[in-house]
């Protein structure tokens, strides 16, 4: 396998994996019981939706921006799993998925190119 198409795999895997793990942490896993569903998904799956078309085309300026969206999922984690001992699982989780497209896109844009 070429490392551009296991780069690729990997910001597909970091993006679908951060996109399923941020709608169920908000609607099933751990909703929010003083913000509305509607607001928590707006505010946390919504950011994730702009770079879907670009991402599936596999274009390298879309993986790039993606890249420095991602880091706030990732300072979400990190601040969760320090400040909120109950849903530790689900923010290290997102902190590894985070991770993983962050590597995935960089690493994308660098063979791409």
């Amino acid at each position: 396998m070429k490392p551009q198409q296991l780069a690729r795999i990997a910001t597909l895997f970091g993006y679908f994996g951060l996109f399923t793990l941020t709608l169920l942490w908000v609607t099933v896993l751990a909703p929010s019981t003083r913000i509305p569903t509607s607001i928590m998904l707006i505010m946390f799956v919504g950011p994730l939706l702009f770079p879907l078309r670009g991402i599936l085309n596999g274009k390298p300026y879309t993986h790039t921006w993606t890249a420095f969206l991602v880091l706030l999922y990732f300072t979400h984690g990190v601040v969760e799993s320090w400040a909120n001992p109950a849903e530790r699982w689900l923010a290290i989780t997102e902190i590894l998925l985070s991770i993983i497209l962050f590597t995935g896109c960089v690493f994308y844009v660098r063979l791409a190119k």
